[in-house]
């Protein structure tokens, strides 16, 4: 019991000192990157940066927190206290780490607004993956990407987000009629779509074999030598009427070469499909996360 307790203690501590770290990259990304250069935000930063430019003496990390109110009661309710208690933690250390690095430093525009563009939107996505990853949000659009997707399932945390950020630039863009401005906000979101995607799906990349064939006994013996996990269904072909096995294995990209040289070396007439597989959990793979991602 009491190594339970200590394992679950560290297990906490390195969570929050990732969701941390992941705060302090997220205010650092947005202060250095996107408002000295101008770029707008998505998502709940966005429309605090809106605000802030309406309202200067609004500071953007309160107005962010006092318009996740609403969210945060909503993710309660549907997703629990615990889950909500690490992004409310995730929320308000990255509002405090806004207003305080902006407060500590004056970070001077770059030379190429692309470039900051390009480095903010993947440190952003980088940020926010880092969070996710753990099961914390800092609200705003994530929070709301990991709501959605109760509902839409099949898009990725990345791709709602992105469909949220978007929506708030084009309010930008109607309140201060800067296009160029949003142009390089879409682009910043975009690439923060697929940094986010690639830190929270990344690890799980994998492919998946099915392999039908007639030497069925061989061919599972050869493939698990490869340390592969096998699932064989007996089966019969539609057209020939004749009996066949199908060998179905996840597997990592790494090993696509062997299995071919296996399938070609048993059965050279088997029929192969090979297509990536996005989440495999279990035994040699990750560990099943959130359902939420």
């Amino acid at each position: 019991m009491r190594k339970s307790r200590k394992l679950d203690g560290k297990r906490i501590l390195r969570e929050y000192g990732n969701i941390t770290a992941g705060c302090l990259l997220y205010a650092v990304a947005f202060n250095w990157l996107f408002v000295p250069n101008n770029i707008v935000m998505g998502g709940f930063t966005g429309l605090a940066q809106t605000v802030n430019r309406l309202i200067p003496v609004l500071p953007v990390g309160v107005t962010v927190a006092v318009l996740n109110v609403p969210l945060f009661i909503l993710g309660i309710r549907l997703q629990g206290l615990h889950l909500c208690f690490s992004s409310l933690f995730a929320m308000l250390a990255s509002s405090l780490f806004i207003d305080l690095t902006a407060g500590l430093f004056t970070f001077p525009p770059m030379e190429d607004a692309l470039v900051a563009c390009v480095f903010g939107g993947a440190l952003i996505g980088v940020s926010m993956g880092m969070l996710l990853w753990v099961g914390a949000t800092t609200g705003g659009s994530d929070m709301a990407a990991r709501l959605l997707k109760h509902k839409f399932t099949h898009i990725s945390v990345g791709k709602l987000c992105l469909a949220i950020d978007v929506f708030v630039i084009i309010f930008y863009t109607a309140a201060f009629q800067r296009i160029n401005d949003a142009f390089y906000g879409i682009i910043a979101m975009y690439i923060c779509s697929i940094a986010m995607d690639a830190l929270i799906y990344g690890r799980k990349n994998a492919k998946v074999a099915c392999v039908i064939c007639d030497k069925g006994e061989e061919m599972n013996e050869q493939l698990t030598a490869l340390q592969l996990g096998i699932t064989k269904i007996q089966a019969k072909g539609g057209f020939s009427d004749k009996e066949k096995t199908i060998l179905i294995c996840a597997f990592k990209p790494s090993k696509i070469a062997a299995i071919k040289a296996v399938v070609l070396a048993v059965d050279p007439a088997a029929f192969v499909i090979i297509c990536d597989a996005q989440d495999v959990f279990g035994e040699g793979f990750a560990e099943c996360m959130l359902d939420s991602l």
